[in-house]
């Protein structure tokens, strides 16, 4: 639940239990990263307190902080203060965030956060208990629990936010504990039997639970569920912690043995008005709601949220209650189980009407009128809307009645159709949001969790069958986006299928173009359900809608969708908050949108059916126009003196501006997904298309060495090579197995990286002076000095140092120069690689660029780490370190780690070289890079040995010589000298 009840003056508002997010005048702010979200939670729940920065430091990162952690916790600061008083004027000392001594401080209203209301709430229902008054005990602690929207703080990181989610989860289970207390004190133990079993099926340890859920079967006369309850918690308890169950759980079980008459329900005093209990009843109650679903699943804190808000229907207006999402996620299924869940606080009645808002003809509101007035007992309607709006107000004013209007089309359509005074409520589902309605509270009803889907999956068809096979279960319930419509569909389909396994509609569903001709069944369809979303689009919208979806990544910036629309990012966001409102689109964070997965497909199939090629074709181009020259734009930003390959056409935009490194890298690292995504696109498109997206491919490969997106970049480079290979073009096809050598390069198939070098050199023309030749020279030199083929090696960086030179890229030169000395230091050439390493160093100094000065102090280090001062090494590898460590180069890191820790073990430092290399190794697994981790193993094994524990060392020492085996790379050699000094048995040959 969201936490806005907005107080009669302008105030801020704060919610930690769930997602972290906060309000101003009831808008929604943006908190900026996890780690600035972080800072203010801490702050939050200090509940004004001042909070030293050297506590928000230890907060966010623990005991490892990065060097400049006071300098971005005060970034952080400074970025909450201008969201949290937007309007305070420079200079002017902050009210809300406040600098205390050596710290700072929020200082807000306390019923400004939600878990201040929580406690408080509690607190109320605490007393209301303990004064007898159960009825509104239960009523507060529903609310308190109401406040909850999910896991308290949300993906927030840092030890204090870790420490205070096992809190408040805590509390949260033991409120909710209390409520089902006070709940079958009062007779709700129908209701509870599945709550509590849900809730111990979440917290299987805990006994009161266990305890409160015989006593809600024993009083439904389930007496034998009862008492297996007991049955299945003394073996847990016995299995799980070897003790038998404690006083309460064990005195349950006795007493519904004995049949404890006090087991029975307690009398409680009513509550209500005895004046209407009194009353004569003289027109029946309409109870026109739709039957509840058997099966319904999940949703156990929504449903908890929207019963709150309707049984508190109180105060001086109507509450309105609105439900909006897309098609087919379950909005009328919820709304028709909440309104059954309430049924009893309306004794006056229930109205329904399907207002039919998504279809061709919606629902007149005049008519609906004079329905709803006939079950109230009006036998002459009068004729026109506005006096039928006021009779109905009138019959309402002195009852207690819900209504459901289901469908809704806009807030125009019910605006007549709501009561004028307080006491009734309204609960309304429409695929828009119904912000038209002043008071309204708007919930957006989004798909099920993984888990619940599963549940809803496995009570259609059967238990036995998801357990026979739980992975092809996940996995249909992945493919239908976990949307409540097409789960059943699917789970429908198999149940009337008797001879399918749960894996043959896993495989169907699998295939993306005939997903949505799977998800149907009878008069049931997805498409269908999505298409009345469709139709109601203004032309304008529906093509926004289908461009958009043109490129398949998990979500689209605002700039791509302006360049894939053709138009400014203003009418862009326009047509896109369109699209969110008609909840065909979903914006997640400001200027970011994004398909439900089957939105997305339905989209794609529209383009399809429409046919437009060309235009599909010129929005995708549009796109790269601003994508390529904005990677190259970060390129610069980051290595500003670097040479990039020359582009094959000349740009179609300036592009993004990125003006620091910082800016670049985190661009990078928001977009390197949607990137890929628009060249996988690209690279199946024809060859004004194929040529741009190769080239942005290269230089994101040059930005962006994460062997995890290798599987994807090579299936988009094998697209690629057979369509430039279909089109004759030499130029597009060089550059394509140029991608592949730094691809095959980064994944450590060293191989397959030189065949790619050498057919992407022979593709050019031997006298071409140009950046990608010498690019491509260059790495072919790398992975030959890898194979321990120096002599090979060395003309290749002779070749593409002389182009670096005529074409003057001094950063170039030195990254060129730093690789001849490995190659040189192969052939023996001891002194003249010093001499072309240190000149390296030299030339990265004095061009001040941090990665190339990275790169060469590496070099340095690995080459004096073999000469017969291999001490003087150390330095120069920390300090190459620390720069990939500030420039964010996990794969770096974890070579120069290793690197590092054979130094030190060659200056004798043994403790310190264990470090090293198991740092190195975790950076390698993250990474997935099988080189990094066999250099790791071998600095480790020898570390391990020399710390005086040959076996651990043995293991590292054997699992490094079978990936240097597996590499082929002549480090497997001198490993293996060393695991035989052992004395140990025999090699085995390495797994295949």
């Amino acid at each position: 639940m969201e936490f806005r009840e907005t107080p009669p003056s302008p105030a801020l508002r704060f919610q930690v239990l769930g997602p972290v997010q906060a309000w101003l005048d009831g808008r929604p702010l943006s908190l900026g990263s996890p780690q600035q979200q972080s800072i203010l939670t801490a702050l939050l729940l200090h509940a004004g307190r001042p909070v030293t920065t050297q506590d928000l430091v230890d907060g966010l990162w623990g005991d490892r902080p990065p060097t400049q952690a006071i300098a971005a916790l005060r970034t952080y600061i400074s970025r909450l203060r201008t969201v949290l008083e937007p309007r305070r004027e420079i200079r002017r000392p902050a009210e809300v965030l406040i600098s205390v001594s050596d710290g700072y401080a929020l200082r807000i209203p306390a019923d400004a956060l939600d878990v201040t209301v929580f406690e408080s709430r509690a607190a109320e229902a605490n007393a209301a208990r303990a004064a007898g008054d159960l009825h509104e005990a239960h009523r507060l602690l529903v609310s308190a629990l109401g406040l909850w929207s999910g896991r308290a703080l949300t993906g927030v990181p840092g030890p204090y936010a870790e420490s205070q989610r096992l809190r408040l989860a805590e509390r949260h289970v033991t409120a909710s504990e209390e409520r089902c207390a006070v709940a079958l004190d009062i007779g709700l133990h129908a209701e509870m039997v599945g709550e509590l079993s849900s809730l111990t099926a979440e917290h299987p340890l805990r006994e009161r639970l266990r305890e409160l859920l015989m006593l809600a079967l024993y009083r439904c006369g389930r007496q034998a569920e009862a008492l297996g309850v007991y049955t299945d918690t003394r073996k847990l308890l016995i299995d799980e912690l070897g003790v038998e169950p404690g006083t309460g759980l064990s005195s349950m079980h006795s007493r519904i043995l004995a049949a404890d008459p006090a087991l029975a329900l307690p009398e409680v005093a009513p509550t209500g008005d005895p004046a209407r209990e009194d009353a004569a009843v003289t027109v029946t109650p309409p109870a026109q709601l739709p039957a509840d679903v058997s099966d319904f699943s999940g949703r156990t804190e929504l449903v908890g949220e929207l019963s709150t808000v309707l049984m508190n229907a109180t105060g001086q207006a109507v509450v309105v209650t609105s439900l909006a999402g897309i098609g087919g996620v379950g909005k009328t299924t919820l709304a028709v189980h909440v309104a059954h869940r309430v049924r009893p606080e309306f004794p006056d009645g229930q109205l329904y009407v399907d207002l039919r808002g998504a279809g061709a003809s919606p629902a007149d509101p005049a008519v609906v009128l004079g329905d709803f007035l006939h079950a109230l007992g009006v036998t002459e309607t009068p004729d026109s809307l506005e006096q039928r709006a006021a009779l109905y107000r009138s019959l309402l004013a002195s009852r207690r009645m819900l209504i459901l209007l289901d469908n809704a089309q806009d807030a125009r359509q019910i605006q007549p159709l709501i009561p004028g005074v307080s006491g009734c409520a309204v609960l309304a589902t429409s695929r828009s949001r119904l912000a038209g309605i002043p008071g309204a509270h708007l919930v957006d009803v989004e798909e099920l969790t993984p888990e619940e889907a599963l549940a809803l999956f496995s009570a259609i068809v059967g238990d036995h069958r998801v357990a026979a096979e739980p992975e092809a279960a996940m996995a249909v319930v992945t493919a239908c986006g976990f949307l409540p419509l097409a789960v059943r569909i699917a789970a429908a389909r198999l149940a009337s299928r008797p001879r399918w396994t749960v894996s043959d509609l896993a495989r169907r569903l699998a295939d993306q173009r005939r997903r949505l001709d799977e998800l149907q069944l009878g008069n049931l369809a997805v498409e269908t359900t999505i298409g009345l979303g469709y139709g109601q689009l203004s032309p304008s919208e529906a093509r926004a809608f289908r461009l958009l979806s043109l490129i398949d990544s998990t979500d689209i910036p605002l700039a791509a969708a302006a360049a894939l629309l053709g138009v400014d990012e203003d009418t862009a966001e326009a047509l896109a908050e369109a699209l969110v409102e008609a909840n065909m689109l979903e914006c997640f964070s400001p200027g970011r949108y994004r398909y439900h997965d089957l939105l997305r497909l339905y989209a794609q199939r529209q383009n399809e059916r429409l046919g437009d090629i060309e235009e599909q074709q010129a929005a995708v181009r549009r796109l790269l126009d601003l994508l390529l020259p904005t990677v190259r734009n970060a390129a610069r930003s980051i290595e500003p003196d670097d040479q990039l390959p020359e582009p094959l056409n000349p740009l179609g935009s300036p592009g993004l501006e990125l003006s620091t490194s910082q800016d670049a890298r985190e661009w990078l690292r928001t977009e390197v997904t949607f990137l890929l995504s628009a060249v996988e696109t690209a690279t199946r498109g024809p060859g004004s298309l194929l040529r741009p997206a190769v080239d942005l491919l290269i230089v994101l490969n040059s930005l962006v060495e994460d062997p995890t997106h290798g599987p994807r970049v090579r299936r988009m480079l094998e697209t690629a090579d057979r369509n430039a290979e279909s089109y004759g073009d030499a130029a597009a096809l060089a550059r394509v197995h140029f991608a592949f050598g730094t691809l095959q390069s980064i994944t450590n198939d060293f191989q397959s990286a030189e065949r790619s070098l050498r057919k992407s050199l022979s593709l050019q023309a031997f006298d071409d002076m140009t950046v990608l030749r010498s690019a491509a020279a260059n790495d072919l030199g790398i992975i030959l000095s890898l194979a321990n083929r120096p002599a090979e090696a060395l003309p290749f960086f002779e070749q593409a140092l002389a182009i670096s030179r005529v074409v003057g890229a001094p950063i170039g030169e030195a990254r060129l120069l730093g690789n001849m000395a490995r190659a040189q230091l192969g052939l023996g050439m001891i002194e003249t690689a010093v001499r072309s390493v240190t000149a390296a160093v030299a030339t990265a100094h004095a061009s001040k660029n941090g990665p190339c000065l990275a790169d060469t102090l590496y070099q340095l280090g690995v080459v004096l780490s073999m000469t017969d001062d291999p001490g003087a090494s150390v330095g120069h590898l920390r300090e190459s370190h620390r720069l990939y460590q500030s420039q964010q180069n996990r794969l770096r890191e974890g070579y120069t780690l290793a690197r590092l820790s054979s130094a030190l073990l060659a200056a004798g430092r043994h403790a310190e070289a264990a470090e090293a290399a198991e740092e190195s190794l975790a950076i390698g697994q993250e990474m997935d890079s099988a080189y990094c981790q066999g250099l790791a193993n071998a600095a480790l094994g020898e570390a391990l040995l020399g710390l005086a524990q040959p076996a651990r060392g043995l293991a590292c020492l054997q699992e490094a010589h079978a990936i240097f085996t597996r590499l082929g790379v002549p480090e497997a050699s001198p490993v293996a000298d060393l695991i035989s000094q052992q004395h140990t048995e025999p090699l085995s040959p390495p797994a295949p």
